[in-house]
């Protein structure tokens, strides 16, 4: 299984390359330089792999939630991509990958995904691990982080910007219910890859045409008006 994975939705970009099972990544802290590095760094790791382009089998991509900027990116370079080798994609959910780097290794640990939605707000996915892959407990969405409504439980695993945003609004709102927290951890290009390598042997690739972004939020801006009234509130 040779795949290519894109992963561009917050202030992180990451590509990588997964062979067989072995992954390389190039991934670096580059905002707004995503659209400069996507493609170099794709050559770079499918160099470092010793194979060419026409020898992958399918290409992954982040597919949000996130920046709109960073998601839009990402897609767009996976389509080309695959339109032109004529070979499938596999969307992965940003949050998915996000919850691969959380504390929680054990085989059914839960883990609370949050990514900092800016404007008050964070993208929200509840998952447990489940061997090497991440299953989704709950509908990802996007909140206000005291507001943030969370399956039953306690002992989950907190990881992503979501958790240090407004001020840590999300881990006071979860008092007693977080084992760990990562508050710094980004998405990963190498996770997608390895999502996408599941998701691929269980047959999920589609048509390139057929990917959807995970924007979860209608408004790309607020306006003035509201962004003085969010304020207002927090």
């Amino acid at each position: 299984m040779r795949l290519l994975a894109f992963e561009t939705a917050t202030e992180a970009c990451s590509v990588a390359v997964y062979v067989d099972g072995e992954v390389r990544e190039r991934f670096g802290l580059a905002p707004r330089r995503h659209a400069e590095l996507a493609l170099p760094w794709a050559d770079e790791v499918l160099a470092e792999a010793g194979i060419a382009k026409s020898q992958l089998d399918a290409i992954a991509v982040g597919r949000g939630p996130g920046a709109f900027t960073g998601v839009r990116l990402a897609i767009a370079i996976a389509q080309g991509i695959a339109l032109a080798l004529d070979r499938p994609l596999l969307a992965v959910s940003t949050l998915a990958a996000l919850a691969m780097r959380s504390e929680g290794r054990a085989d059914g640990d839960r883990i609370l995904a949050a990514i900092d939605a800016r404007m008050g707000e964070i993208y929200l996915g509840a998952f447990a691990r489940r061997g090497d892959d991440i299953v989704t407990l709950d509908t990802e969405v996007v909140a206000r982080p005291d507001a943030a409504n969370i399956p039953e439980g306690d002992g989950w695993h907190g990881v992503g910007t979501g958790f240090s945003a407004t001020e840590g609004a999300l881990p006071l709102h979860l008092q007693g219910r977080l084992a760990t927290v990562d508050a710094a951890a980004l998405p990963h290009a190498a996770d997608v890859a390895r999502l996408g390598a599941l998701a691929f042997a269980r047959g999920e690739a589609v048509a390139a045409e057929r990917i959807e972004p995970a924007y979860l939020r209608n408004n790309v801006a607020l306006t003035l008006v509201e962004q003085k009234a969010a304020r207002a509130i927090r």
